[in-house]
């Protein structure tokens, strides 16, 4: 595994520039017939989907992170982990979003990516948790992730499906 960071966006503005990474984990919530995990995040105004992610706590492992964050946007934990990323991905927020989102603190996120395979029903999801931060969900293709997810995280899902995607298989004891 590389300590080196996969770029994923051009290097930011001027003025965030100076500022360091938000350290992450993502998750590729997979189920049985191979769609992934997609939800509408509650402060967009404008329709885009993402998949489950979130910051690692201090004191916390990127896979307790992904297991916790699993649990808060989707509201279960019946799943198993099937896959992590070689490297820890990177992207930079736009020049006019840095300064709204994580008090400006942060120029973008760092993220180590884990790929769970869904055990449960459809029933088992349920966003509406303590701090719901998702309005709807669906299950999408793993094609169609890039043009779900905001313009400026579509090279990062591009690159994601590039390494991770294989996991997407329909899972053989569901046949």
């Amino acid at each position: 595994m590389s300590d080196r960071p996969l770029e994923a966006k051009a290097p930011p503005a001027e003025a965030s520039r100076d500022l360091p990474y938000r350290q992450g984990v993502g998750i590729m919530l997979i189920n049985r017939q191979g769609r992934v995990f997609v939800a509408q995040r509650i402060d967009m105004p404008s329709v885009a989907w993402q998949m489950p992610q979130g910051g690692i706590d201090k004191g916390e492992s990127p896979l307790e992170a992904a297991w916790r964050e699993l649990g808060e946007e989707t509201g279960t934990d019946k799943a198993e982990v099937i896959g992590e990323s070689r490297d820890w991905y990177v992207y930079d927020l736009p020049v006019d979003l840095a300064p709204r989102l994580w008090r400006g603190r942060f120029r973008g996120q760092t993220q180590k990516w884990f790929v769970f395979r869904f055990l449960g029903c459809d029933e088992d999801i349920d966003i509406a948790t303590e701090k719901p931060e998702f309005s709807d969900w669906k299950w999408a293709d793993m094609a169609d992730l890039p043009e779900l997810i905001v313009p400026f995280k579509r090279t990062l899902y591009t690159q994601l499906i590039a390494e991770l995607g294989h996991f997407a298989s329909a899972d053989p004891t569901d046949r």
